[in-house]
């Protein structure tokens, strides 16, 4: 049985609105991952199930390698159809807002989202929740969005109404937010709700293949590319740095999802306790973060890269050019080494009186 962690005030709000509503709009951040994604479709196919008419609206593009999830095909781009999602959000009873923190994580989808007179409801796990909505459930503790808005249905008791569709979904947003539960990942609740999308039929390997294992040339091209050229190593900081230029993605034919992991893979280096990818985007850089143990990305995401996470998995975005972005890192990083010698001590004390 999984613990109890949601609110009962925050259920019985969430519900009334459910009950008094019809459409229903389902929004999420920028630069859209598998939980944005996976919680996004996961919970529509749950609300469509019960009556309800409802879109997911994001930002800009999904991934390639997350098109296979039910419902993908019908997901509202608001950088393609403007007119239509801003239609959406005016028309709509109740707007979900999944996977971000704060309106600015929404880019321009923000300003229609916060001029619609419809109810607002959070369901979240990124630390400093905003304002702008009447309903926030927002648990920093939860490793995914998608665990979250199954135990938010679960509360709602609308278990019965998680199909094999809606499960894969869930089970894609909490499978990529942990790193293919490598990180985030100690929770024994994780492992219940595992075993519960198992028993609604998802095929956790087709899964796992579908999103990592969808390779193209270019792509692979690409990620050689960057960690043979692109990928520093700051041996007395134990961390490493991969940066992308928009130039450079072009000449791959760089498709959203083709740098998936790519931050991750530094970490495989035992002396490397953190790991940073700078991604240029038309107009901002795209920062993601990883590390082992203690060292917490999140909180270097927080203070200088607009953005934040979890302790071990965190992301960010930094206005100016790639150049301006590495100075900032290489700027800040030694900051953060007392961080690197408290867990050096740690694991010293823990093998020696282990």
């Amino acid at each position: 049985m999984l613990s109890r962690l949601i609110d009962e005030k925050n259920i019985k709000e969430l519900r009334k609105l459910l009950e008094t509503c019809d459409k229903i709009v389902i929004t999420t951040h920028i630069a859209p991952d598998g939980d944005a994604i996976g919680s996004s479709l996961g919970l529509a196919n749950v609300l469509n199930a019960i009556g309800k008419t409802v879109k997911v609206i994001t930002p800009e593009m999904p991934p390639r390698n997350l098109m296979f999830l039910p419902g993908a095909k019908d997901i509202v781009v608001y950088t393609k159809y403007t007119e239509f999602a801003q239609q959406l959000l005016r028309d709509a009873d109740l707007i979900f807002a999944l996977d971000y923190n704060d309106i600015k994580r929404i880019d321009r989808v923000g300003e229609a989202l916060a001029s619609s007179k419809a109810s607002k409801a959070m369901i979240d796990h990124h630390l400093f929740p905003g304002e702008f909505v009447d309903v926030k459930i927002s648990h920093p503790e939860v490793s995914s969005t998608s665990m979250l808005v199954f135990r938010v249905l679960c509360r709602l008791e609308l278990f019965p109404y998680i199909g094999k569709e809606a499960a894969t979904c869930i089970y894609t947003g909490m499978m990529t937010d942990t790193g293919n539960f490598s990180y985030n990942s100690n929770d024994p609740d994780l492992y219940i709700v595992i075993s519960e999308l198992l028993k609604k039929g998802i095929n956790k390997d087709a899964i796992y293949s579908k999103v990592y294992n969808s390779n193209t040339p270019d792509r692979l091209r690409l990620n050689g590319y960057a960690i043979e050229q692109k990928m520093k190593v700051y041996d007395s900081c134990h961390g490493a740095l991969i940066t992308l230029s928009r130039e450079e993605l072009n000449r791959f034919h760089y498709q959203k999802g083709d740098t998936e992991s790519l931050v991750n893979v530094p970490l495989s280096v035992p002396d490397i306790v953190f790991s940073f990818f700078l991604r240029e985007e038309s107009d901002y850089i795209k920062v993601s973060a990883r590390s082992k143990g203690e060292f917490p990305v999140n909180k270097i995401c927080e203070e200088h890269f607009n953005g934040g996470g979890h302790k071990n998995a965190a992301g960010g975005e930094f206005y100016g050019t790639m150049d301006e972005a590495v100075a900032q890192f290489e700027k800040i990083i030694p900051e953060y080494m007392y961080l690197i010698e408290q867990q050096d001590v740690m694991e010293f004390e823990t093998k020696e009186f282990s």
